[in-house]
């Protein structure tokens, strides 16, 4: 799968630069099974390998996105949107035609899907009973946009075993849930159903991903590629319920899984520390600003004890894994820290939505990279300065505190929860603001050099690299009037090629 290319005349940008601005000279790049083998100007063709005019284009590494959950992307593509639904009864009007569709049906039971609905800000919260009440006996899932609690109905949770609740299912309960959902009529994707997503993936410059869905990834894309998926580099992440199958196995992080031809390796270790800021349930050290006192977990909950994470940590790492902790709220990051320390451990904190200037500056002595979602903020940004207030949100997506602080940052999505587009996350990490409003906090932005560097999985277009380059018809790093104007020309960033281990997965014709 890996192959050979020489793409003549490109302008190789400068991610490590200190000025916004570049005129890069003009160069060619040979790409050699797989690998890039030279860079230079004028190169000599090589028999039998091809060529491709890049006529000027601005080069730069394959882009990357540092957190995704696989499966769930395509799966939502095709449930019912509940993005933006004000209340229960909200989301259950948008239910009605999609259950009277399945009503009518003829054929094996299918479950309905629904995703995006966000019930920290609705007036109360959903029951069980009302969503039987549209829905019969035809099972029904709903997922939360950050996909941190699930509102089942009671057909459904029948077929899963659950016993019957009132309410949503929130944390712990509902992940070990999410992990079972294929376990339901009609709601498993088959490997065949990636190709195409991923192709549009090469179209918007994706080389790579990071995928931390709840089970088995290291299990399916080996049979998706083998289905014709791809080419794409990806990453496979593993849970605490699945470590000894890993340890067992004797995979190790970096290590090339069976039949992809070194295309998907094993990632890391994944523990999701505490919850989220739109379930309530991200772990700070002060109380939710507008909470009594008396909520059952006024700041949020964690889902481990530092003993435990450490205990965790430290198993991974004797076993030659990374580690991926999820961190929400600041109290969460502080733990997740002392568990890195005290365990040894290697690798990143997955989010770091709201930390500590004396925690950022701990990641970066510990050598940890921050993995963040900056579209994140675009949905965030109201709740947070209600559940948190001015002095919380000020510190809320640190993506310049964490920056200056010496910390290495990796952009990502975290799909479903926002879209899997890392032109997107690079303009909301340059412009904190997904609407007409002016930027959230921009003292915490990122320049557009610095935005680019950090969605490239800290590469470079040099000898040894691997063999992936993107080829844009635009210079992103040309002055622009605004941030909001670079953030514009980010989410329209025209690309013109796209090379995955030299091989090309995208040219405009």
């Amino acid at each position: 799968m890996n192959g050979s290319l020489l793409v003549r005349r490109v302008r190789i940008v400068d991610l490590d630069g200190d000025s916004e601005s570049s005129s890069p000279l003009v160069r060619d790049v040979w790409i050699s099974d797989g690998v890039i083998a030279a860079v230079g100007e004028r190169l000599a063709s090589v028999p039998g390998v091809e060529e491709i005019d890049g006529d000027g284009r601005w080069a730069i590494p394959g882009v990357w996105d540092a957190h995704v959950h696989a499966s769930q992307w395509v799966r939502t593509a095709r449930m019912v949107q509940l993005g933006g639904s004000t209340c229960a009864e909200d989301a259950l009007d948008r239910l009605r035609a999609p259950l009277a569709g399945l009503a009518g049906r003829r054929g094996p039971l299918h479950t309905l899907f629904g995703f995006g609905f966000r019930s920290a800000g609705w007036p109360r919260q959903p029951t069980v009973a009302e969503l039987d009440a549209v829905s019969s006996a035809i099972p029904v899932v709903l997922i939360a946009g950050d996909a941190h609690n699930g509102w089942p109905n009671s057909a459904a949770m029948a077929l899963l075993g659950v016993p019957a609740r009132e309410g949503a299912i929130s944390e712990g309960e509902w992940f070990a849930l999410l992990r079972r959902l294929d376990e339901l009529p009609g709601a498993v994707p088959e490997p065949a159903d990636f190709i195409e997503p991923v192709a549009r993936l090469a179209a918007r410059g994706v080389t790579g991903l990071i995928d931390f869905e709840f089970a088995d990834s290291f299990v399916d894309w080996p049979l998706r590629m083998a289905a014709g998926v791809g080419p794409l580099r990806v990453r496979t992440a593993t849970y605490p319920h699945q470590l000894d199958q890993v340890i067992a196995a004797g995979w190790r992080t970096g290590d090339p899984l069976p039949g992809t031809e070194g295309l998907a390796t094993m990632g890391p270790l994944k523990v999701i520390t505490d919850g989220s800021l739109g379930s309530r349930t991200a772990w700070t050290h002060d109380r939710y600003a507008d909470g009594p006192a008396t909520t059952e977990h006024p700041c949020g909950q964690a889902n481990y004890s530092v003993a435990e994470l450490t205990e965790l940590v430290r198993r991974a790492t004797s076993a030659g894994l990374e580690v991926a902790l999820h961190a929400i709220g600041d109290r969460a990051n502080a733990a997740v820290l002392d568990a890195f320390a005290a365990g040894g451990g290697r690798g990143s904190v997955e989010h770091v939505q709201l930390i500590t200037t004396a925690d950022a500056q701990r990641m970066a002595a510990l050598g940890l990279r921050a993995s963040v979602q900056p579209a994140h903020l675009v949905d965030d940004r109201d709740l947070t300065d209600r559940l948190w207030g001015d002095e919380r949100a000020a510190r809320s997506f640190p993506l310049r505190g964490l920056l200056d602080a010496g910390v290495q940052l990796a952009l990502g999505s975290d799909v479903p929860v926002a879209p899997l587009d890392p032109w997107l996350a690079m303009a909301c990490a340059v412009h904190r603001s997904g609407d007409d409003r002016p930027a959230w906090h921009p003292e915490q932005a990122l320049t557009v050099r610095e935005a680019l560097a950090a969605s490239v999985d800290e590469r470079r277009l040099r000898p040894g690299s691997p063999g992936d380059l993107v080829l844009l018809d635009a210079d992103q790093l040309a002055p622009a009037e605004s941030p909001a104007d670079a953030a514009a020309r980010l989410r329209t960033m025209p690309v013109a090629l796209t090379i995955c281990a030299g091989s090309v997965t995208h040219a405009l014709r």
